[in-house]
């Protein structure tokens, strides 16, 4: 059997399946997985890249049925049950892997509504080579600020635009406003960092829509107390490596001088749904997810399993069954599916998929969370604990987990962040026509 993907679906998958005697290949264009609901931290400092990202060959070395092969997927050939890889290691492109059962779990990307020519100057964090490439604006933007003389222009590199309200977006927000108050405050001489701007654009009337309306008001509350000022009801309308325009309440326009735009808004399915629907005829819905069945098969194809935020799952009467985009959904969804494969080979039929909610959590600042497990609803010091405990528990490796919690005890104490590098070939903001960074569908 085939595995497209070593996110945290797919990774799920193949670890299951290693006492089933089935042969494996997992097939990701990345050869780590990477723990996204950290790479925040990495864009903001606070962690390194190689703190949140563990190499396959390394989390597979002892599973002896499964065979890592770096390569990107070209195409899906669903009749002869033939997978076709390109950009392979060795330079080679038309690798095709025969399988039996097919696992794709091609992950997700954000989506710019329309304006694809806004992401070389609104970064997203999707991956980490697109963390990094935020980590050097937002401090390449403190530095320019100390030289700059014009008082306008300094305000401008002082001015952080972060884009979309959810998790990432509030997680950002909340991390760019304690490194400009506390971690950068004393580091330099002709500007002050505290006085730093922090705008956090949400289109629709809360923040973490996902969550109760107490608690978004909470995460908003403190947010505003971080000094951040969050904009409801305000869409983006127009933006360039200088500026933002927005429209808020009211149909007003703003226009905001920034050199600094984040963006955490409008998540949509993956390259890999779109070829996957091409291959089997599957409908894809208005974010580009792929119709799945109660089994999380593709149509006419019960041999290929999708999973993760590329899908879109329906029950047995054909109506969607909303899932949330989160990593446990996807390990869930990856243990199901190596289950799945373990009862074929014993001639027996799968059982639909069911989601076990284990509720959400965000994280706003040093000791500041918001957390939703079970209807239980709680903020603060408890929430941030909780944060805390579940990422270090779900991050893969002992050494990994070990780095990290050490790193934030470190933090927790000194307020301060331990990978502030700027690295990468330009320190400057992106401008029309540079090389966009994107990130990657397949380990998400």
């Amino acid at each position: 059997m085939v595995v497209v993907g070593g996110g945290f679906g797919g990774l799920q998958a193949v670890r299951s399946l290693r006492r089933a005697p089935v042969d494996v290949t997992l097939v990701d264009r990345r050869n780590f997985h990477l723990f996204q609901p950290l790479l925040y931290q990495v864009a903001t400092g606070a962690l390194s890249p190689a703190e949140i990202a563990t190499p396959l060959r390394v989390v597979l070395k002892r599973q002896k049925n499964v065979r890592v092969v770096l390569g990107e997927v070209r195409d899906f050939d669903l009749d002869h049950r033939r997978l076709v890889l390109d950009a392979l290691a060795n330079g080679d492109d038309g690798l095709v892997i025969p399988y039996e059962t097919l696992i794709v779990a091609g992950g997700s990307r954000y989506s710019y509504f329309g304006h694809d020519e806004w992401r070389p100057f609104a970064l997203e964090i999707k991956s980490l080579e697109s963390a990094l490439a935020v980590r050097r604006r937002i401090f390449t933007a403190f530095e320019a600020a100390e030289i700059e003389q014009d008082r306008k222009r300094r305000e401008a590199w002082l001015t952080f635009v972060v884009v979309g309200g959810g998790p990432t977006g509030v997680e950002m927000a909340g991390q760019i406003a304690e490194l400009a108050r506390d971690t950068l405050s004393r580091d330099f001489h002709s500007v002050d960092p505290r006085r730093a701007r922090i705008l956090l654009v949400e289109a629709s009337e809360r923040l973490l829509p996902a969550f109760s309306p107490r608690l978004s008001t909470r995460a908003a509350h403190t947010l505003q107390e971080l000094g951040v000022t969050v904009l409801l009801d305000t869409s983006v309308v127009d933006l360039d490596e200088e500026s933002v325009v927005s429209k808020g309440p009211g149909g007003r326009s703003t226009h905001v001088p920034t050199r600094t735009i984040v963006w955490a808004a409008g998540v949509v399915a993956g390259e890999l749904s779109g070829a996957l629907a091409a291959a089997s005829g599957a409908a894809l819905d208005r974010t580009g997810r792929v119709a799945v069945g109660p089994e999380l098969t593709v149509e006419g194809h019960p041999e290929v399993i999708a999973l993760g935020d590329m899908v879109s799952a329906h029950d047995t009467a054909g109506n969607e069954v909303p899932l949330p985009g989160l990593a446990s959904t996807a390990m869930q969804q990856g243990r199901y599916a190596a289950r799945s494969v373990r009862r074929r080979a014993r001639g027996k039929s799968s059982e639909p998929f069911q989601f076990v909610d284990k509720g959400n959590l965000a994280t706003i600042g040093r000791a500041h969370a918001v957390a939703e497990i079970k209807g239980i609803q709680t903020s603060g010091m408890l929430a941030w604990l909780i944060w805390l405990s579940v990422h270090i528990f779900y991050l893969i490796g002992l050494q990994n987990r070990l780095l990290v919690l050490t790193r934030w005890a470190f933090s927790f104490v000194t307020r301060g962040r331990g990978a502030r590098l700027i690295t990468g070939e330009s320190a400057a903001p992106a401008t029309a026509g540079t090389a966009t960074v994107s990130g990657s569908e397949s380990n998400s």
